[in-house]
């Protein structure tokens, strides 16, 4: 019955782990992963089409407690839907394709 357990617990947590990290984007033959820094996704991707800065606010539970700055880089991807990465202090946090 341990065994079971062990191996049930094993297959979720993998499950959970690869479902969290799961965005990505394809730059040629590179991938692209939520948790790189600006300077690997140029390295993998080249210059985005766009650059936009938003300032977004901090919250502690339902309390404002200050803002800051997030990036948005736009790639255009030929046929395919643009790709949408966003950065917070460097690091990329989200990817997500638009119409």
């Amino acid at each position: 019955m341990k065994r079971l357990t062990l191996t049930c617990l094993t297959i979720l947590s993998f499950a959970f782990s690869t479902g969290a990290a799961g965005e990505t984007l394809r730059c040629g033959s590179k991938i692209v992963k939520t948790g790189m820094t600006m300077d690997e996704v140029r390295k993998h991707c080249g210059e985005p089409t766009t650059i936009e800065i938003v300032e977004v606010d901090v919250r502690s539970g339902n309390r404002v407690t200050g803002t800051t700055n997030q990036d948005i880089w736009t790639y255009r991807r030929g046929s395919n839907k643009p790709a949408k990465l966003h950065f917070d202090i460097d690091k990329l946090m989200t990817i997500e394709y638009k119409d």
